[in-house]
């Protein structure tokens, strides 16, 4: 699956990924992000997910666009065994796209056109 991160420059963008246990043991899931643009996302709330019994979950992840090229990278979600049980490894593709520019600030300048 892949989740994309849109907005303008500069810009912090936080999604959601919605993780459920249909089973009736704890997950908990080692969360980690990979890929040529990882340091341009965060998890914010840490790296460790835990998913009680029949529950489910959100995990924000965050994008902060510092270059107008599209950023890429990979969520990995690796399960923790606990008491015996593992869930399955989670992959999700993270995509980012500028749509606009905002200006930080504007200055007004005043200056001759022409001196002789």
């Amino acid at each position: 699956k892949t989740i994309e991160f849109t907005g303008a420059l500069h810009a912090t963008v936080v999604k959601q990924v919605r993780l459920k246990n249909p089973s009736v043991k704890t997950l908990v899931y080692n969360a980690t992000l990979v890929g040529r643009d990882a340091d341009d996302f965060s998890l914010p709330k840490g790296n460790t997910v835990t998913i009680a019994p029949k529950r489910q979950t959100s995990v924000n992840v965050e994008f902060t666009s510092r270059f107008l090229h599209p950023a890429e990278a990979v969520l990995l979600l690796i399960s923790k065994s606990v008491g015996g049980i593992d869930g399955a490894t989670l992959t999700f593709s993270l995509k980012s796209e500028v749509k606009r520019i905002e200006p930080t600030d504007i200055l007004k300048c005043k200056s001759p056109c022409y001196e002789l």
